[in-house]
């Protein structure tokens, strides 16, 4: 007799119904892949794994309410050995960090999909980690990097929304001159030349976000 193949359960997570479905569809065609369930928030993310145990998870990370990277963490509360892999269109540095510190073990643009998520799979499953080159290099760009304080992202994400100094002190409840030394500090550790500036850099590295 033939040794018996391990069906790998997978959970999909994204609020995008097409993007399940199209992954669905790539998945179907895998003798040793099953999709176990699907989810289309954070919580329900949870709450299926819970339910279904799945060997690997692919996780949006940017979706309303609980986002990708907190069902993350929640996900590794429930099991420590959970295989997550990111599923995003968004590439900015500070996201990657925060998947990667919430226990992600690889990481998969969309617009790779077609191509990497089978591979990927297997990849994770086999227990190593995934990280495409575009994404390496995006982390080397800004690496070692310095943090912003919560604060300092509070401060920036005010400026961005076009706020003065002594209008975000109002709003934070403090000083014109305290949030003036909170933007030297934003500058200082973004390396960036001004206040627009600081705003560019921040959007683009997703540190902070604009409303859609």
């Amino acid at each position: 007799m033939g040794a018996v193949t391990q069906t790998l359960g997978i959970l999909c997570v994204d609020d995008h119904p097409l993007v399940r479905k199209g992954i669905a569809a790539i998945l179907a065609n895998e003798t040793d892949m099953k999709l176990v369930a699907e989810a289309g928030s954070g919580l329900e993310a949870v709450n299926a794994f819970r339910q279904f145990h799945p060997d690997v998870t692919l996780m949006d990370l940017r979706m309303p309410g609980m986002d990708g990277i907190e069902a993350t963490k929640q996900i590794r509360q429930l099991d420590p050995e959970a295989k997550i892999i990111a599923l995003t269109s968004y590439d900015g540095d500070q996201e990657i960090y925060r998947a990667l510190e919430a226990g992600v073990r690889g990481y998969i643009l969309k617009e790779s999909v077609h191509t990497e998520i089978v591979r990927a799979i297997r990849v994770v499953q086999s227990g190593k980690r995934l990280m495409p080159p575009e994404v390496a290099e995006r982390l080397s760009e800004h690496f070692p990097q310095v943090a912003l304080t919560p604060r300092e992202i509070e401060v920036l994400q005010y400026v961005a929304k076009g706020f003065g100094n002594k209008e975000i002190g109002v709003r934070l409840g403090t000083a014109a001159g305290t949030v003036k030394m909170h933007l030297q500090n934003i500058l200082s550790k973004l390396g960036a030349s001004d206040r627009t500036h600081a705003v560019t850099l921040a959007i683009r590295r997703g540190i902070i976000h604009i409303d859609r």
